[in-house]
């Protein structure tokens, strides 16, 4: 089957997802029941559309943040480019003193379709140890997040939603696609959960293999997680609250604020990844049919675009 016919299969499914609204469920949770708008068409956005965050060059719009470091300082060149790919690399480490990486693209979205493809290789960062055994070829896609300007000097992780990223063993279950929760919680339904993790359905994906997971964020009224084409958790109304964002600036975090938008980056977490594509299909904007710049795909109306 052709790459384009891959792309043009995956948006139609994604599309008809939209339109059926959160009925979907991931381990751990239920189903938001919310109903997303009946004209959503997003399998009609050209590909052209998709905006690619990585150029495959250099990282050009892209913030580095580091805990214990300054905005800007890619501490020991652990993001880099290499071979077309966005790398994360701790060859130059030597050890591990809590220096979780977050890398930000510089342009914050509400309502868009999220993806990366990427596979994991090597290890761990030298000096990890047992502590931090769950990390293992664990990273992260963080949405709807704070700024990286917003962070503090020695703040771990992001206020965000986490698309957790996690690569098989060898042995057992491990899902892709998982939730977790930095200084959020969110709501299954009309509840509210406040754990920090919750599994997907999605498959294993043992080895070095590609695997492309995305994220459809529709403001704070639905966000799916997909991996390979399978939706594997829905859930909605995101708000600021819990734990594991620590050391965050005073007055940043406020607990139960609504969460309707944000930055979207990337995380090293002590595992050695890399990412061939990170695009985005942005969902708001002109939705009048007579302006030259309307799409008929876009789900949120942002009158001020149209020209």
């Amino acid at each position: 089957m052709s790459a384009l016919l891959n792309v043009r299969i995956r948006v139609a499914a994604v599309a008809t997802l939209v339109i059926a609204g959160a009925c979907a469920s991931g381990t751990g949770g239920a189903g938001t029941n919310q109903p997303a708008p009946a004209s959503v068409s997003v399998s009609n956005a050209p590909r052209a559309d998709w905006v690619q965050m990585f150029n495959g060059r250099d990282l050009s719009n892209w913030d580095i943040k580091f805990a214990k470091h300054e905005l800007g300082d890619n501490f020991n060149n652990t993001f880099r480019v290499e071979d077309g790919l966005m790398k994360v690399r701790y060859d130059k480490w030597t050890a591990w003193n809590g220096e979780f990486g977050h890398i930000f693209y510089k342009q914050p979205y509400s309502y868009y379709l999220v993806a990366a493809e990427y596979r994991f290789v090597g290890g761990q960062v030298p000096g990890a140890g047992a502590p931090l055994s769950w990390a293992i070829r664990n990273n992260g896609i963080m949405v709807m997040g704070q700024s990286a300007e917003s962070m503090g000097l020695n703040q771990d992780f992001p206020i965000s939603l986490e698309v957790q990223l996690l690569g098989g063993l060898g042995k057992g279950a491990r899902s892709t696609g998982n939730l977790c929760t930095p200084g959020t919680n969110v709501h299954f339904g009309d509840s509210l959960i406040t754990r920090h993790c919750t599994n997907s359905r999605s498959k294993t994906y043992d080895g070095d293999q590609w695997v492309r997971v995305e994220a459809l964020v529709l403001g704070d009224s639905i966000i799916k997680h997909i991996a390979n084409g399978d939706t594997v958790l829905v859930y909605r109304k995101p708000e600021m609250g819990g734990g594991s964002a620590n050391n965050t600036k005073p007055g940043v975090l406020v607990n139960g604020k609504p969460i309707t938008e944000g930055s979207i980056s990337l995380q090293a977490e002590t595992a050695e990844i890399d990412f061939r594509k990170v695009e985005i299909l942005n969902l708001k904007g002109c939705m009048d049919p007579k302006a030259s710049n309307y799409k008929p795909y876009y789900i949120k109306s942002d009158p001020s675009a149209c020209r």
